[in-house]
């Protein structure tokens, strides 16, 4: 008989306050919120690979090992009388239902951007009816990838109307701040060359936002094809007895256009 989430849910949080009792697991017991940071970002990776792979099973199981890092951290906040999961859940599912009142209520919007919208809105009485001020450009976690950090931040500034027109006026930036780079490349200022550097990292995400690139991709996609063309690069000079770490500069160069040159024709 297949068992219903919620008994298999309980079941989980049973085997998890189980791993840190006495006489559970060592290295269970040890762990902490700082100490299972790491973990937590691994498994959301993970999920992104199994996404990208279109690989189900194993996207099964990857949100499985996403979801016991938020156990995990449940379990240890409520060892320390913090929270437990309950509140967890509780408040997840009052901010699902009074984020979506043309769900649950009889607000009505008519598209994803409308929805959108609405969601921020929401965001926003919320944080003034508890007295805080809350930024257009709050919610976007410091320790997200730069990439992703500057597309989200530039995207809630786009919202209102805070943005470049389109793409082609963005690249006119990123010529700007390359050229300022340049400026500082030529001038041997550190300090300034880090800033003018992110400058035109960060005109470049604009530019890729607004011809609807997902920068981080983007990056991904160029580094992996840099990675097959490496390893195609050693495999060639292997093949004539030669290793990377020892050919002249100019076989290296050589070799790096061959392998480009094939991969053309393929």
């Amino acid at each position: 008989m297949t068992q219903a989430p919620a008994a298999l849910f309980d079941r989980l949080l049973a085997i998890m306050a189980r791993l840190r009792e006495p006489g559970g697991c060592p290295w269970d017991r040890e762990q902490t919120p700082a100490s299972l940071k790491p973990f937590l970002i691994e498994e959301a990776y993970e999920v992104l690979d199994a996404i990208d792979a279109g690989e189900s099973r194993a996207l099964a199981e990857e949100l499985g090992d996403l979801l016991f890092q938020v156990v995990f951290h449940a379990r240890i906040a409520e060892e320390r009388g913090e929270f437990a999961m309950r509140d967890v859940l509780a408040a997840l599912v009052d901010k699902m239902v009074s984020r979506h009142p043309h769900v649950f209520g009889d607000a009505a919007v008519g598209t994803p951007g409308e929805a959108l919208a609405q969601w921020e809105t929401l965001k926003q009485r919320e944080a003034t009816a508890q007295g805080r001020h809350r930024s257009i450009l709050d919610g976007v976690p410091r320790a997200m990838p730069a990439l992703v950090r500057a597309q989200r931040t530039q995207s809630k500034a786009a919202r209102v109307g805070f943005d470049w027109p389109d793409a082609r006026a963005a690249w006119e930036k990123v010529r700007e701040e390359i050229d300022e780079a340049g400026e500082a490349l030529a001038a041997g200022d550190r300090d300034r060359i880090r800033e003018e550097l992110g400058d035109v990292l960060f005109s470049l995400v604009n530019a890729a936002r607004l011809a609807s690139i997902d920068a981080e991709d983007a990056l991904h996609g160029a580094t992996e094809k840099f990675r097959r063309r490496f390893t195609e690069m050693e495999a060639e000079l292997s093949a004539q007895g030669k290793s990377v770490e020892n050919v002249p500069q100019a076989d290296l160069e050589q070799a790096w256009e061959a392998v480009k040159a094939a991969e053309r024709r393929r």
